[in-house]
């Protein structure tokens, strides 16, 4: 959408504070808060509850930030997709130049706040996290290289981090385990996203591994990436913010995100209309709950350690 035309859209449309928030990307920001807060709860060093409650507010107003920053740069290819065509932008309902400042200011707020609020490491990191998503994946990635999600993915996956940074002021190999789940999960569930929703990505000539490779080869790479992540995934146990109630139900979600990968494997494209990509779908549903799942049980060991319970310990190997 033109400036031009966005002005002639917005003289139907009067911009509302719930506009202004969906350029934001709430369901973003829910799991970037999410993620965030299993991050500082996880981490072995306590913090005060009115600076982890700011930090954390930091965190989603930076995520907000990237999110606006990145419906501006992608206006003109939101306009085309069927799934992203009543974002605020492309219905006439904010301006691209309302979005790009409100983008900056709550990306240098956000940043500046939390080095104010936490420490200069988890500020190093917020601040690497948004320009990572606004300008490395969002304005470069995406329209260049099949590879955009692969690469890209690391933006969602900071977040954890960033939490365990706030209370520790460092990283370690347990936020970087909790960085690794996000980052390698990311491509097979957003390949499952993009298998039934190739139309729009072709419409947009954004270069997702679907248009670009085919059907075949992307479903070789989900079930090669799901392989990949079940050890990453389950590798937390054996570390300090794991446990055998981690093990357990981490080994239970790979099995059967790994049995679903299977099944795409072993799709071909010759079905009935109504039944085409409805393994996809189940996929894609369930890598949402498989991520968080993932989380919320490290959410559990941390707080088995805090009422002093450890039901079966694990030896720690990392």
């Amino acid at each position: 959408m033109t400036e031009a035309s966005w002005t002639d859209a917005a003289r139907e449309h009067e911009t509302e504070f719930g506009d202004y928030v969906e350029l934001l990307k709430p369901r973003v920001m829910r799991l970037v808060i999410f993620t965030a807060l299993v991050g500082l709860f996880a981490a072995p060093v306590a913090t005060h509850p009115v600076i982890g409650f700011a930090s954390i507010l930091c965190i989603a107003v930076g995520a907000g930030a990237s999110g606006a920053l990145n419906m501006w740069w992608d206006r003109d290819i939101d306009a085309v997709m069927s799934r992203t065509v009543s974002r605020p932008i492309p219905s006439g309902r904010v301006s691209p130049g309302e979005a790009l400042a409100i983008g900056l200011v709550l990306a240098v707020f956000s940043v500046v706040m939390l080095g104010l609020f936490a420490n200069p490491v988890a500020a190093g990191l917020l601040a690497f996290t948004i320009f990572f998503y606004a300008v490395v994946y969002s304005m470069w990635l995406k329209r260049a290289t099949p590879q955009n999600i692969v690469i890209g993915g690391a933006a969602g996956a900071f977040p954890p981090m960033i939490g365990w940074a706030v209370a520790t002021g460092s990283v370690s190999i347990e936020s970087v385990l909790m960085f690794a789940l996000i980052f390698i999960w990311t491509p097979p569930h957003f390949w499952a996203l993009a298998l039934f929703r190739n139309d729009d990505y072709s419409r947009a000539n954004v270069p997702m591994l679907p248009v670009v490779a085919g059907t075949r080869s992307t479903r070789n790479h989900i079930l090669v990436y799901t392989l990949l992540l079940a050890p990453i995934a389950i590798a937390p146990a054996f570390t300090s913010i794991g446990g055998s109630v981690y093990l357990v139900g981490s080994v239970v979600l790979n099995a059967i995100f790994c049995f679903g990968a299977w099944k795409i494997w072993c799709r071909t494209d010759d079905v009935a209309a109504g039944d085409r990509f409805q393994v996809e779908k189940r996929f894609f549903g369930f890598s949402i709950l498989y991520l968080f799942l993932h989380f919320v049980l490290i959410l559990v060991e941390a707080g088995l350690r805090v009422v002093g319970f450890a039901p079966v310990s694990l030896p720690v190997l990392m």
